[in-house]
């Protein structure tokens, strides 16, 4: 049924948005690629589980929050976003509902940022991150306005 070709893997990011304070969520990566690097909350998707699923499992996992997502970002699938090889990820705007921020599973630190931080260039990012933000960012002033 399925051909042994190779596929792309697919992967989750999260811009968990506080809209009182205008910040979202980063996390320090603990591990291989982008070590030490701030990212997006995320990772891949699991057998049997939804990408809406898997998004909100991944920000609890390692920042702690629970979420509500509230719209799609988008689909980012450039084959050399991910130096492990291609991935593709489908990005979610997200709010907080319950849990205080604290760094867990793969992630070594967590924060809060601002968005004018971030759009500043200040805070080096892995993957394709800034560019998922920035879509992240028009989709908070589209919902705002």
């Amino acid at each position: 049924m399925f051909s042994k070709k190779k596929h792309p893997l697919l992967a989750v990011d999260a811009v968990v948005f506080f809209p009182e304070t205008e910040e979202i969520v980063l996390i320090q990566r603990k591990n291989e690629p982008y070590k030490g690097y701030w990212a997006l909350p995320g990772g891949f998707v699991e057998w049997g589980e939804t990408v809406e699923q898997a998004c909100i499992r991944e920000v609890k996992e390692e920042t702690s929050l629970d979420v509500e997502i509230v719209d799609l970002i988008g689909v980012f699938s450039d084959p050399k976003r991910d130096p492990r090889g291609h991935v593709v990820s489908i990005a979610f705007l997200c709010i907080p509902r319950r849990g205080h921020l604290v760094a867990s599973s793969d992630a070594q630190k967590a924060m809060r940022v601002k968005l004018d931080a971030i759009q500043s260039g200040l805070i080096k990012l892995a993957f394709d991150h800034n560019e998922i933000i920035a879509k992240g960012i028009k989709k908070i002033r589209k919902i705002q306005s």
